[in-house]
C-alpha cells in the first residue's frame, strides 16, 4: 500500500473537547493536516519525548516502554494510521528484532503510537483514504499566526521575557521535579530563543 508519511506540527488546547488537547500531523507534500484528539497525559508524553532534553525524575509509562523494547532488543520501525471509525483513528506500531529480524505489529491508541515514535525517531504514516476522510487543508500562514498568537500568551501570562538565564532554569527545574511539564515545555521554549539570539 502507499503509505503517506506525516510530521508532527504541534500540538495545542483542542477547541472542540474541553481538557483536552489536539495533536497536528502534516502530509508534507499536500500540507493536509491531520488532527487528531487526545488527553492530557498523551500530549505530556509527546511533548516530552520531542524535547529530549528534559528528563522527568521517574520514567514516564511510554519511557518505560521504550526500555522495555530496547532490552528486548527490538526496534520501532513505524507507525501507521491506518483508519478512522466514528471519529476514531487506529493505529499499528510495527517493531522488528534486530537478532532475529522477526516483526511484530501491535494495535495501539494513536496517541500512544505516536508517543512511542517519538522516543525512537521513527517515521508516522497514514493511508490516503484516511487523509481523505479526516484530513483539513490549512494555509501555513494562518497556522504560523495561530502559533505566534499562542507563543505571545505565553510570554504574557508567565513574564518569562522578563526573568534571567539564571531564574528561567531554576524555574526549569523547579517545574521538572514537580512534574509539571506544561510549564517546563514553555520556559524551554523562552531558554531555546535566547540562546538562539545570542548565537
Amino acid at each position: 500500500m502507499d503509505y503517506k508519511q506525516l510530521i508532527i506540527r504541534g500540538i495545542s488546547y483542542s477547541q472542540t473537547q474541553s481538557g483536552a488537547y489536539a495533536l497536528l500531523l502534516e502530509h508534507e507534500e499536500t500540507h493536509i493536516k491531520l488532527p487528531v484528539v487526545i488527553g492530557n497525559f498523551e500530549a505530556q508524553s509527546i511533548s516530552l519525548g520531542l524535547e529530549k532534553d528534559i528528563h522527568p525524575p521517574r520514567p514516564l509509562t511510554h519511557d518505560l516502554f521504550t526500555k522495555f523494547i530496547v532490552s528486548a532488543n527490538y526496534e520501532l520501525v513505524s507507525v501507521i494510521i491506518y483508519q478512522i471509525v466514528d471519529g476514531v483513528f487506529f493505529s499499528n506500531i510495527n517493531f522488528k528484532s534486530k537478532t532475529t529480524e522477526e516483526e511484530l505489529v501491535l494495535d495501539a491508541r494513536t496517541s500512544d503510537a505516536v508517543a512511542m515514535a517519538v522516543r525512537f525517531d521513527a517515521p508516522i504514516f497514514t493511508t490516503q483514504q484516511v487523509l481523505n476522510e479526516a484530513g483539513i487543508l490549512l494555509e501555513l500562514e494562518d497556522v504560523a499566526k495561530e502559533e505566534q498568537g499562542f507563543s505571545e500568551t505565553v510570554q504574557n501570562e508567565d513574564n518569562l521575557t522578563s526573568l534571567s538565564m539564571e531564574e528561567l532554569q531554576k524555574l526549569l527545574d523547579d517545574a521538572v521535579r514537580e512534574e509539571d511539564y506544561d510549564t517546563a515545555l514553555e520556559i524551554q521554549e523562552e531558554i531555546k530563543r535566547r540562546k538562539k539570539k545570542i548565537d
